[in-house]
């Protein structure tokens, strides 16, 4: 069950270092010029980004924690919990406004029922 437990956190880490991203980027598209600075100054947004750099670190982290699952689990019995970030992403996603459609809610169920049937086997 406790590698049950750090497998869901570093998904949780991973849902929310894609919101974060997200956040970042529509932020930085936002505060662009139409003829923004070229070279070296075009990346200074990208790397000043409070959620940007969030977003990274929250990647790091989940990364880490994944070792921990990695050392006690097969990857293929561990990999495919990664699926439960799509039911995460998607219930965010709906919580915050974005469009979740029946066909998308149908395969992230689709996808779930894998997750499921793996963690049977």
């Amino acid at each position: 069950m406790r590698v049950f437990l750090l497998a869901v956190i570093s998904i949780i880490f991973s849902v929310a270092a894609q919101f974060a991203l997200k956040a970042g980027m529509t932020e930085i598209k936002a505060a662009a010029p139409s003829s923004g600075p070229h070279g070296i100054q075009m990346l200074l947004p990208f790397v000043t980004n409070k959620y940007l750099i969030t977003g990274f670190m929250l990647y790091g982290l989940g990364a880490i924690v994944w070792l921990g699952v990695l050392s006690k689990w097969d990857v293929s019995k561990a990999y495919p919990l990664v699926g439960l970030g799509f039911l995460l992403s998607a219930l965010v996603g709906f919580a915050l406004g974005e469009s979740v459609t029946l066909i998308r809610g149908l395969g992230v169920l689709m996808i779930i029922a894998g997750v499921l049937m793996v963690g049977m086997s």
